[in-house]
This record gives structure tokens, C-alpha cells and sequence, in this order.
């Protein structure tokens, strides 16, 4: 055999290793697919379990929130619904979407409220729709009221020699204003929408929780208790966490067997662990500063442009 031949020969042998290689590598490539397709939520949400919810952070009008919790008041698969909460509160809106959507689907299967570290005004909101409510013992909660803030910038204006004139339909029209005091009309029309949407808020405490009005009206000055207090005082039914849950379960007929499944947002990330691969060549082409950027302006819009009137607990900057 002549070297043209040897040469050839070793070239088939390296494009048949090579193809051999890359079969190999879409085979384990398909299996893993496979194992991560029929591990997942979606595919297992498919067995009899009782359903976890996850809500954290500031609450607003939250639309694929309230599509996941349509989607598990129709699932018969679903037998329970937990929903763990951890916030401080957030649009009067965004809490009352949410707690009607808990009351549809108690109306079909149990409903826990699982009280974190922090389930104040809107989180307690959220927290009444359910059908029993444990707290751990010092879980913040309570803070039961509506607020409504804007920023007055008048007197820097009046330091800068800056002033704005408005020409308007109607005295309310565009109140209150950052430009100018609210005037006694326009602080009387805001605090009737405030005390109207209080209302309803007091009203669903004293509705869901059993209590007389009057009583409900009292615990609801804006105060904050530990998971403690609010059981003695009637805001939350047990202190615990998932032995309490399971216990309170039961019953209701659900099995203790039964697993607990997570019912999360859809992903957005890329598959197979490409999307922290993206994340490590973004920062080393310098965009770590524009993604800390971006989580900076989330949390700017996040405290001061919530869509209406707010129900949420802070603690205020001394």
C-alpha cells in the first residue's frame, strides 16, 4: 500500500471518529433532555399534589401570577394550594386581584396562607384569601391600612427660581401636585378614595377573620405584630410552618402523601446551564455595570412609581 493510500485511509478513520463523537454527544444530549423534560414542574404537575405559590417582594398588578393561579383553580391535579408569602405590602390593586383569586379557588380546594418573615398590609390582604393562615412566631404581619404618597419639590423650585403654571379643566384636575400644597379640596378628594378602599380592606379582615367590625376597625390603625400577636389577636389561625400545613390538611381530606410541587413563573433563562455561560461573557464585556444598573432602576421604579394607592409596610430611614 502506497503512502497516498495510508494517508487517505487515516483521514476516513478520523472523520469516522469524529462523527462517532458527535453521535455520542447528541445521544447524551436527547437523554438529558428527555430526564429534564419529564423531571420537570410541567410534567409532574400532571400527578395528584398539592400546589406551592411563591410571592415575595412588592405586589402589584401581576398578570402571569394570576394566569398560574387560574391555571391551578382548573387543574384537577391540583388537590391543595399553598401560597408562601414574603412582602411588605404593595398596590391596593395588585393585593385585591390576588386575594379574589384565592377566594375562586377555595371555592373548588383548601387554601393556606404560609406567612414568612414578612407578610405586611398587601401580603396580609393576600394572606385573608386563604382558608387558614400560619405564621411563624416571630413573622412580621399585620399593618392594615392604605397610604397614598407623592413628592413636593415646591421649595427646591422656589430655591432655584424655577416656577410652573398650569392652565387646567377643573380645580382636582391633575391634584395632588409635586408643583404646588395640595389645596383642602384636593386633600379631602384623596383621602375619600383612601378611606374608601380602607374600608374595603376592613371589611374583607373583618369578613374573612370572623371578627366584629368594630374590633376589626381597631386592629387595623397600622399597627405590625409579631405572628405571636396576631394569633391573640385572631389575624392568623396557627404558628408553624409545614407540619402545620400537612396537619391543617388533613383535615380537609387531603393526603398527607400527597406531594408538594412548585408552581413557578415560566423560565426565561437558556437551557443546559448556556444562560450563566451568557451571563459570565457578558461581564467580561463589561456589562456588569449596565446589569447593575438595570437591578438599581428596578428598585427605583419598584418604590416610587406603584400604580395607585398603596398598601405596604416600610421602615422609614433614620
Amino acid at each position: 500500500m502506497d503512502d497516498l493510500a495510508l494517508l487517505d485511509r487515516r483521514r476516513l478513520r478520523s472523520r469516522l471518529a469524529f462523527w462517532r463523537f458527535a453521535a455520542i454527544a447528541i445521544a447524551l444530549i436527547a437523554v438529558l433532555a428527555a430526564v429534564l423534560l419529564l423531571g420537570s414542574s410541567s410534567s409532574r404537575q400532571a400527578v395528584p399534589h398539592v400546589a406551592r405559590v411563591t410571592i415575595s417582594g412588592l405586589i402589584q398588578d401581576d398578570r402571569e401570577l394570576l394566569e398560574r393561579l387560574d391555571a391551578i383553580e382548573k387543574s384537577d391535579a391540583v388537590k391543595a394550594l399553598v401560597v408562601s408569602i414574603s412582602s411588605p405590602g404593595g398596590t391596593t390593586y395588585g393585593g385585591e386581584a390576588i386575594y379574589k383569586a384565592l377566594r375562586r379557588i377555595s371555592a373548588k380546594k383548601p387554601v393556606v396562607a404560609d406567612i414568612r418573615t414578612l407578610a405586611a398590609s398587601a401580603g396580609y390582604m393576600i394572606a385573608i384569601g386563604a382558608d387558614h393562615i400560619v405564621a411563624g412566631e416571630t413573622s412580621i404581619t399585620g399593618s392594615i391600612g392604605v397610604i397614598f404618597q407623592y413628592p413636593q419639590i415646591k421649595p427646591l423650585l422656589d430655591k432655584l427660581g424655577v416656577s410652573l403654571e398650569e392652565i387646567k379643566s377643573a380645580p382636582l384636575k391633575a391634584e395632588p401636585s409635586p408643583f404646588h400644597p395640595a389645596s383642602p379640596e384636593a386633600q379631602a378628594m384623596i383621602k375619600a378614595m383612601i378611606d374608601d378602599s380602607f374600608g374595603w380592606f376592613v371589611d374583607r379582615v373583618a369578613e374573612r377573620r370572623g371578627m366584629d367590625p368594630a374590633a376589626a376597625r381597631q386592629l387595623a390603625d397600622g399597627r405590625i405584630l409579631t405572628g405571636r400577636q396576631a394569633k391573640a389577636a385572631g389575624l392568623v389561625d396557627d404558628l408553624g410552618g409545614d407540619p402545620e400545613i400537612k396537619a391543617y390538611l388533613e383535615t380537609r381530606k387531603i393526603d398527607k402523601e400527597l406531594p408538594l410541587i412548585e408552581w413557578r413563573a415560566p423560565s426565561t433563562g437558556l437551557p443546559f446551564g448556556l444562560g450563566s455561560l451568557a451571563n459570565a461573557l457578558a461581564e467580561r464585556a463589561g456589562s456588569q455595570f449596565f446589569q447593575s444598573f438595570q437591578g438599581i432602576e428596578k428598585h427605583i421604579t419598584d418604590k416610587l412609581f406603584l400604580d395607585g394607592m398603596v398598601s405596604v409596610w416600610q421602615v422609614e430611614p433614620r
